[in-house]
């Protein structure tokens, strides 16, 4: 496992400091321990020359300063500001003092072994940590998939193939998604793209998506929801890098409700490959296991303060492998956001002397993301209460440890 430091004078310049009393906790309740599973934030396009992209409209689509799916400098920007409002909320809840580095041990940052994954996690450490010897651990060879991050098909039998393949079918049975398509069509001038004239694929609506659940791969699928997810993907990266809004899209997309209903392709694609609880409990099996040693079968020596840098494939799978209830993102059109954070919280009640998990999504909005806002709090990013159907939350959001225990139990079987 390699360690990588990032010198905080990279990002010195940008963390601010703030007096800002915030709300106090929970009477009685102190935090113990931190999980922070997290999406890397602000990348290029995944798609490069000759790629979907360009397949999918007539027109020249705008320039990166960045390789497509490497962290862009703004990214690394806004994970800083992410890791500036956790340190003054852990600091506030009395897990780290201010003004002073985290003793050794109480911190552990591991990353996939990919640029935009470890980037993030030394990004959010500088922000976090300024100053500190706080490693980000990932695998020797970069440009790999960790095992742990790696949301590949582990069942190599015919039947678990033939479950999984219907499974996703079914999710995209669910879905509408014909207003979406006619849309993105106009917007990318899809009747003149290289996949009408050259392929004679001209419709999204009547084309057929196809599924695939190979072993030792990611699920996968082929046909329009492929090509809707890829350029809602680019549309929405150009809106968070802060591209002029004539370059967004080719500044098409004028309005919110034009946002949601585009977005609904990206969710979609997400939510057919890794949300049906056949392939997600297969998907995340490796990760579900750490998070399990980490907080519940190997407490005792679990660092206080754990952050995890993946994908937002590890977060959908994840939430549906553990069987969270059905969640809303306020001001966000993303069911995952770049850079957003799932973050499980272990509680002591004193006056009970019992131990509760609270879970939060913690993410950026998508004007503070397009704004690169300094997250502190005063001006704090977006918190949404999760809830465990196998770990009924009571009005502030904390459910008894044994009952995420169990739940823990179910998802490691």
């Amino acid at each position: 496992m390699k360690k990588t430091i990032l010198a905080s004078a990279v990002v010195g310049a940008m963390l601010m400091t703030t007096g800002v009393q915030a709300q106090s906790g929970t009477d009685g309740y102190k935090l113990q321990q931190v999980l922070i599973m997290s999406r890397h934030n602000l990348r290029a396009p995944l798609a490069n020359n000759g790629s979907v992209l360009e397949q999918s409209t007539p027109d020249k689509w705008p320039q990166w300063d960045v390789p497509g799916g490497q962290l862009t400098t703004k990214g690394g920007v806004l994970e800083v500001y992410m890791g500036h409002y956790m340190r003054e909320w852990l600091a506030q809840e009395g897990m780290i003092t201010t003004g002073e580095c985290p003793a050794p041990q109480t911190v552990y940052a591991y990353a996939n072994s990919l640029q935009r994954t470890v980037a993030t996690a030394q990004f959010f450490i500088s922000g976090a940590f300024p100053g500190c010897d706080v490693s980000v651990h990932h695998q020797e060879k970069m440009g790999t998939m960790d095992p742990t991050f790696n949301p590949v098909i582990t069942d190599d039998s015919p039947e678990f193939k033939e479950k999984a393949l219907k499974a996703m079918e079914n999710e995209r049975q669910k879905m509408q998604l014909n207003d979406s398509y006619q849309l993105l069509a106009q917007i990318a001038d899809y009747q003149n793209s290289p996949s009408c004239k050259e392929k004679k694929v001209c419709s999204l609506i009547d084309a057929k998506d196809t599924f695939s659940a190979s072993y030792e791969k990611e699920p996968g699928v082929d046909g329009p929801l492929k090509v809707g997810n890829s350029l809602v993907d680019a549309f929405t990266l150009q809106y968070y890098e802060g591209f002029p809004l004539d370059q967004v899209a080719w500044g098409k997309i004028k309005t919110d409700q034009q946002w949601r209903v585009l977005s609904k392709l990206k969710n979609g694609y997400q939510d057919s490959l890794f949300t049906s609880p056949e392939v997600a409990r297969n998907v995340s099996a490796p990760l579900v296991k750490y998070i399990d040693k980490i907080l519940v079968s190997d407490v005792a020596n679990a660092p206080k303060i754990t952050l995890l840098a993946g994908h937002d494939s590890n977060i959908a799978s994840l939430i549906r492998a553990l069987d969270f209830k059905p969640y809303q993102l306020p001001n966000q059109y993303e069911r995952t956001p770049i850079g957003g954070k799932i973050v499980f919280q272990r509680w002591h009640d004193d006056k009970a002397n019992r131990d509760l998990m609270k879970i939060e999504y913690v993410y950026q909005s998508t004007e503070q993301l397009r704004n690169t806002e300094p997250l502190t709090l005063e001006n704090p990013p977006q918190r949404v209460t999760l809830a465990l159907n196998g770990c009924p939350v009571d009005a502030n959001g904390f459910c008894p440890m044994d009952k995420f225990q169990q739940v823990m139990e179910q998802a490691v079987k």
